[in-house]
């Protein structure tokens, strides 16, 4: 058998040996159905949420807050991330204050966020764009500093103007460490949400989680986690495709 098709066929397979293993130990009752479930219960509870619309209502609003807030975070961290690599006065006056901030957990601080934008859909963009930018930020940062000298003194020597470093030397230079830092805020953003959601939400997958531990609907937890699971990874796949767009030289 062809590798690629070999290593495909054993990435849809591993997934699917891990239920089936589930469902068995469920039904020889080796683990507890009331807290773990089975994944034949969870389809049964998974089909009504989906044919109600109720399932991709929530999903379609968790999506929404998701892209607000990572555009709201990526676009000011690989702006701050690209000038702080090339000025040292830029990145001498903000690095210690993105070093002091950044250990900070950002659930520490969502009270303060909700008592600043209320409970609105403000506060939740927010409180993914703010875990969003630390990362890009620093990435970016990076990036910049990795870039071979030469290709700076180059565009010196040349008589480049701070827009030309910007878009012609920072920019593509940077870009793998760029799409490093989208693809880990990326991940940041989806528990981010679900943060958001459990505090001050009607609406959302992460409020889905919260209804369901009230209710003690295990089915539907687990329908909202694998979910969440999905879109990490459909996530992490599109990131993947703009990245060899953007730079296929990389690979």
């Amino acid at each position: 058998m062809n590798p690629i098709r070999h290593i495909r066929l054993l990435s849809i397979l591993s997934p699917l040996t891990l239920l089936l293993i589930w469902e068995i130990l469920s039904r020889l009752q080796v683990i507890d159905v009331r807290l773990f479930s089975r994944p034949s219960l969870i389809f049964q509870s998974f089909i009504p949420l989906l044919l109600s619309g109720e399932l991709l209502l929530n999903t379609g609003v968790s999506i929404q807050r998701v892209i607000l807030g990572f555009i709201a975070g990526s676009a000011p961290g690989i702006i701050l991330g690209m000038s702080m690599g090339l000025s040292p006065l830029i990145r001498s006056a903000i690095e210690p204050m993105i070093q002091a901030t950044y250990p900070i957990p950002k659930l520490a601080i969502m009270p303060f966020i909700l008592l600043v934008f209320g409970i609105g859909e403000t506060s939740k963009v927010f409180t993914i764009a703010i875990g969003v930018f630390y990362l890009v930020v620093i990435n970016t940062m990076a990036g910049v500093l990795n870039i071979e000298k030469i290709y700076l003194d180059v565009a010196k020597n040349f008589g480049a103007s701070r827009k030309d470093f910007y878009l012609t030397v920072a920019f593509p230079g940077a870009l793998p460490m760029i799409f490093a830092g989208l693809k880990l805020s990326m991940g940041m953003a989806l528990i981010l949400i679900v943060a958001a959601e459990l505090s001050a939400a009607k609406a959302g997958v992460g409020w889905m989680i919260w209804r369901a531990y009230d209710m003690f609907d295990i089915e539907q937890m687990f329908v909202a986690l694998i979910v969440l699971s999905v879109l990490g990874y459909l996530f992490s796949l599109l990131l993947d495709q703009i990245e060899r767009w953007v730079i296929p030289w990389k690979n």
